[in-house]
């Protein structure tokens, strides 16, 4: 794992590395954040989530490791290693895990 205060930039990066998880827990790293968007890690233990929510922008989560259940507008979704899938900006979603997965997630401002 790296310290969290050492650039990331211009470095050939393993998600897995730069997360972990944590016995009851969801836990987050941001990686970029800049006006236009966000990069954030995130690992959840097992039966972890994150309640249904609305965003006001778009995000794409991608499964680095795992599987996640997502609800999208009611509609639910389990994805594997290695898929992705993209939150509209406004519609309620969830998150929760089914067995232990991480995921990288981009949020695009507008």
């Amino acid at each position: 794992m790296t310290d969290k205060n050492e650039s990331l930039a211009a470095r050939v990066l393993d998600p897995n590395d730069l997360i972990a998880y944590q016995d009851g827990s969801v836990v987050s790293r941001m990686m970029v954040y800049k006006k236009t968007g966000t990069i954030t890690l995130f690992a959840f233990d097992t039966g972890e989530g994150l309640s249904e929510h609305t965003a006001p922008f778009d995000a794409i989560a991608t499964i680095i490791e795992g599987e996640a259940q997502i609800t999208i507008d009611k509609k639910e979704y389990l994805l594997h290693q290695g898929q992705m899938i993209i939150m509209p900006a406004n519609i309620p979603h969830a998150l929760r895990a089914g067995k232990r997965f991480k995921m990288c997630l981009t949020m695009i401002h507008e």
